[in-house]
C-alpha cells in the first residue's frame, strides 16, 4: 500500500483513550491525517500502554504511513486527597484547610493532600488555584502540616483535583518514581518521543534524557525529548530548556492557571517563535477543540484558535480529551485537518526576509537553506532530502515555504521521529547505496507515489559518502524526464 501523504504542513497529535481504543478507528484517524499518537501515562497500567503502542504500530502498518508515538509522563501529583462523599461544595468566604498530615477522608472543612510538601511551599497571602483555577483559595496561615485558607472563588471540589500556586513556586520535582518506571515502559516499545511534565529548568530535561538513554540502551533506542511548558518558573529558563530538549509543548492548561489566562496568547507566540529560531519543534495543546468532546462541530472561537496557532508557525496542534474520551474522535481530527489546510493556504511566505542577515556556519545547514531558497524561486514541485538523522529536514522545516519537503530515510526510527516536523513528509527508502544510484532511486520513489511527474522541477539534497549522519553536502536541481 502506498502511504497517504498529508495535504497540510501542520501535524496533528491525537491522544488515545477509551473513545479511540480500536485499531480500526485509529486506522481511520491516521488516514484523516493524525501524525503523532499520544499515550497519556496519567491513566492506565504499563500493560495498557504496551498494548496501545502495539495497536498504533498495527494501524500504521495497515495505512502504510508511519506515525510517531509520544509517551506523555504524568509528572508530580500536586493534588488534594479524597472526600468521604466524593465531593464538597465550597462557598466564598468559607474557611477551608488543606492538611498534609490528615489520613481520614475529607469533609466540608478540610481535606488531605497527595502533595505533602505544600505547607513548605506556601505562606500567608499566597493564592492557590484548584481544579484548573475554577476554585481560588487565599492562604491565611500555615500551621505545621496544615494550610489554612479562605475561599475566594467557590464551587464544587471533588477527589484528587489539581493544585496550582498563582505565580508558580511549588517545589515538586519534574520526575517522580512513577515517571522513572514509566520511562522504562516507554522504552520497551521504543516510544519516539517522551514528554516531560512540569520541568522547571534545563536540568530536569537533562536528567530525563539520561534516564531515557539508559532505559533505551537495551533496545538501542534514544527517544526525542519534549518539555511541556506549564510552570511559571519555566518561562525565565525557556531558552535553556529548549537547548536541552528536542521540542516543547505549549501546555496551556496548567500554564494559564499559574500565569493567568490573559498572559498565555502572547507567551504562546513567543514560545513558537523562539522554538523555530532555535531549530526545535513546538506543539500547541489544551482545549483546542474542547467543545467537540460532546458536539459534532467546533465553535468558531476554537476554529480561530487552531488557525492562529498554525499561522504562528506551530509544528503540531494537539487533541487531548477530544480523541481520548469524546463522542466524535474521528470527526474532530477531520475538522482540525480542514482548519489547518485552510489556514496554511492564507499564509504569507517571506523566505527572503528569513535569510537576511543570517549566517550558516555548517555546510549541511547551508545546503538545507540553499535548497529552500532555490525551490522557492524556481517554484519547484518538491524539496527532497536524503537523510540518515533527520537534521536537514528539521532545519528546512523551520522556515515557511509552500513547497512540500519529502524526507527519504533508510531508518524507520528516523522516519517516525520526523512525523512531527512541520511540512515534512517522511518516507522510507534505502539510501545506503552510491550517490548517483540513490538520486535515480529517489526520483523513481517520487514518481511512483505521484509526487512528481514529467516536466516537474524539484530540489534534492544528500551527503557523500552516503549514510554519514550530518554529512549533507550536495544540492541538485532536477527536472523530471
Amino acid at each position: 500500500m502506498q502511504p497517504r501523504i498529508p495535504r497540510h504542513a501542520t501535524k496533528i497529535v491525537a491522544t488515545l483513550g477509551p473513545a479511540s481504543n480500536t485499531v480500526e478507528l485509529l486506522e481511520q484517524m491516521i488516514n484523516a491525517k493524525v501524525s503523532v499518537v499520544r499515550l497519556n501515562f496519567s491513566h492506565g497500567t504499563a500493560q495498557d500502554h504496551i498494548d496501545r503502542a502495539a495497536m498504533v504500530r498495527e494501524a500504521a502498518r495497515r495505512t502504510g504511513r508511519e506515525v510517531a508515538i509520544m509517551a506523555d509522563l504524568q509528572g508530580p501529583k500536586i493534588r488534594v486527597g479524597k472526600f468521604a462523599k466524593g465531593k464538597i461544595m465550597l462557598e466564598p468566604g468559607k474557611k477551608f484547610v488543606l492538611d498534609g498530615a490528615r489520613t481520614e477522608l475529607g469533609d466540608d472543612d478540610a481535606v488531605g493532600l497527595d502533595y505533602k510538601d505544600l505547607p513548605r511551599d506556601v505562606r500567608a497571602g499566597d493564592v492557590l488555584l484548584l481544579n484548573d483555577g475554577l476554585i481560588v483559595l487565599t492562604v491565611d496561615a500555615v500551621k505545621g502540616e496544615a494550610v489554612h485558607t479562605t475561599v475566594k472563588l467557590g464551587g464544587e471540589l471533588s477527589n484528587n483535583k489539581g493544585i496550582n500556586k498563582q505565580g508558580g513556586g511549588l517545589t515538586a520535582p519534574a520526575l517522580t518514581a512513577k515517571d522513572m518506571e514509566d520511562i522504562k515502559t516507554a522504552m520497551s516499545f521504543q516510544a519516539d518521543y517522551v514528554a516531560v511534565s512540569f520541568p522547571k529548568n534545563a536540568t530536569d530535561m537533562e536528567m530525563a534524557r539520561q534516564l531515557c538513554n539508559v532505559a533505551g540502551a537495551d533496545y538501542k533506542h534514544k527517544p526525542g525529548l519534549i518539555a511541556k511548558i506549564e510552570r511559571a518558573e519555566a518561562i525565565p529558563h525557556l531558552e535553556a530548556i529548549l537547548r536541552a530538549s528536542d521540542g516543547i509543548m505549549v501546555a496551556r492548561g496548567d500554564l494559564a492557571v499559574e500565569v493567568g489566562n490573559a498572559a498565555v496568547p502572547a507567551l504562546q507566540k513567543r514560545m513558537i517563535k523562539m522554538a523555530r529560531e532555535m531549530d526545535r519543534f513546538v506543539i500547541t495543546a489544551t482545549q483546542m477543540m474542547e467543545s467537540m468532546i460532546t458536539a459534532p462541530v467546533p465553535t468558531r472561537a476554537e476554529v480561530s484558535d487552531v488557525a492562529n496557532a498554525v499561522l504562528d508557525g506551530t509544528d503540531a496542534v494537539m487533541l487531548s480529551a477530544e480523541t481520548a474520551s469524546g463522542k466524535y474522535p474521528l470527526e474532530t481530527v477531520q475538522q482540525m485537518s480542514s482548519i489547518c489546510e485552510a489556514a496554511e493556504s492564507a499564509e504569507d511566505v517571506e523566505l527572503d526576509a528569513d535569510f537576511t542577515g543570517k549566517r550558516f556556519d555548517r555546510i549541511d545547514q547551508s545546503i538545507a537553506m540553499g535548497a529552500l531558497f532555490t525551490a522557492h524561486h524556481l517554484n519547484a514541485k518538491a524539496i527532497v532530502a536524503l537523510t540518515d538523522s533527520g537534521s536537514t529536514p528539521l532545519w528546512m522545516s523551520r522556515h515557511r515555504i509552500h513547497v512540500p519537503i519529502y524526507a527519504l530515510t533508510p531508518k524507520v526510527a528516523t522516519q517516525r521521529k520526523m512525523a512531527i516536523y512541520r511540512n515534512v513528509r517522511p518516507l522510507l527508502m534505502d539510501t545506503s547505496v552510491d550517490r548517483d544510484s540513490a538520486l535515480i532511486q529517489a526520483e523513481k520513489h517520487l514518481k511512483k507515489r505521484g509526487i512528481v511527474q514529467t516536466g516537474d522541477i524539484y530540489a534534492i539534497t544528500c551527503g557523500e559518502p552516503m549514510g554519514a549522519p550530518g554529512g549533507t553536502n550536495m544540492l541538485k536541481i532536477c527536472s523530471v524526464a
